[in-house]
């Protein structure tokens, strides 16, 4: 694992927010056709997409994921290591998610003695729908098994996930001067209010919840507001449960919409299905075996969160999820311990040779 902070270092430090991952997967790109002897090229949408034919095996191509981008505040990234840490110098996150996962696969790859031929896909845009994978050319990929470096505790194996929904909404009200002639108007925000009010959210259940994220209304303190924007989504590990739940928030926006005289626009739109892969699939198998190889006690989980791996099953790749040892991904406290960076590497490393078996 020689190298492995300092490159680790070098990735972060290359701004990747959404969007903007094009100089840090060109430079990834040039470095693992230098130092992995990759075939890397870009698909329509620009994922990254490295083939290496296999080492000491021939066996049936695996595929590796994780994904280029981060969150805000991604930019100017200065890590620090300090006894054994890796943390962000400022307000900035440390892009551990997802680069910790890239590094994994690199280093894995370097110190695996065997492996099956190997397809590697970085994809753009996860963090903000995963939209790399929605969008990835997957009839340019032969692997029908793999698994997405994105998790956070190594011991985890992510088995499945949720059904998800997004439901958004515009609510049309009247317009009309709020000290002079309010009882002309009908106001969007009232109607988005009654209906927020009625709605079940949070935790649903053991496998279901829901949330309004966001509500937009009016443009002036003295006019009845005519227009009111909401963007909410439902999650279930049961696929009719989210299509229930659903349903319920649109007929709940129509109907108070209706009820003072309003009139709502609904769209629900099906992010990714819930997924859930057997126990006895070879995938899961594979990783579990993988975690205990390393001394630790594999626990199948299945999360209410999305990623690359819910689309990935969706378009036929049977894939889990493994951890990479990220802590507080998503805020400015975000670290990885020195040791989990080369331990997710280890654990890469000692999949591939499984695999190779």
């Amino acid at each position: 694992m020689n190298g492995m902070v300092e490159k680790f270092c070098q990735m972060v430090r290359i701004g990747s927010e959404s969007g903007e991952e094009e100089e840090f997967l060109s430079w990834l790109a040039g470095r693992w056709t230098q130092d992995l002897g990759a075939d890397c090229g870009r698909d329509v949408y620009g994922n990254l997409i490295a083939r290496l034919p296999g080492k000491g095996c021939q066996a049936e191509p695996l595929l590796l994921c994780a994904h280029a981008d981060t969150v805000k505040p991604g930019r100017g990234i200065e890590p620090v290591v300090e006894d054994g840490v890796i943390r962000p110098q400022g307000e900035t996150i440390l892009g551990a998610d997802d680069k910790a996962g890239i590094s994994a696969i690199w280093f894995g790859i370097k110190a695996a003695r065997r492996h099956p031929p190997l397809e590697i896909v970085i994809t753009r845009e996860e963090e903000v729908g995963l939209l790399g994978a929605k969008n990835l050319e997957v009839e340019k990929l032969s692997a029908k098994w793999g698994f997405v470096l994105d998790g956070e505790a190594l011991d985890e194996v992510v088995i499945g996930g949720p059904s998800h929904f997004l439901i958004d909404v515009t609510i049309h009200g009247r317009a009309a001067h709020a000290g002079v002639a309010p009882e002309q108007g009908i106001s969007a925000v009232k109607a988005a209010a009654r209906a927020v009010a009625k709605l079940p959210e949070g935790r649903i259940d053991q496998d279901t919840t829901a949330n309004v994220g966001v509500i937009h209304g009016g443009e002036i303190r003295n006019g009845v507001p005519a227009r009111a924007v909401i963007q909410a989504e439902c999650r279930s590990l049961s696929h009719d449960r989210a299509v229930e739940l659903a349903e319920t928030y649109r007929r709940t926006f129509e109907e108070e919409a209706q009820a003072v005289g309003a009139r709502a626009e609904v769209r629900v739109e099906l992010a990714y299905r819930a997924v859930r892969l057997s126990e006895d699939e070879p995938v899961v198998g594979l990783a579990k075996r993988a975690v205990e190889a390393l001394g630790l006690s594999p626990k199948l989980r299945l999360i209410c969160g999305g990623t690359d791996a819910s689309i990935l099953n969706m378009r036929g790749i049977k894939t889990v999820v493994l951890g990479m040892g990220a802590r507080a991904a998503h805020s400015t406290d975000e670290h990885i311990l020195v040791d989990d960076l080369k331990q997710a590497a280890a654990l890469v490393t000692t999949l591939l040779e499984l695999a190779a078996d």
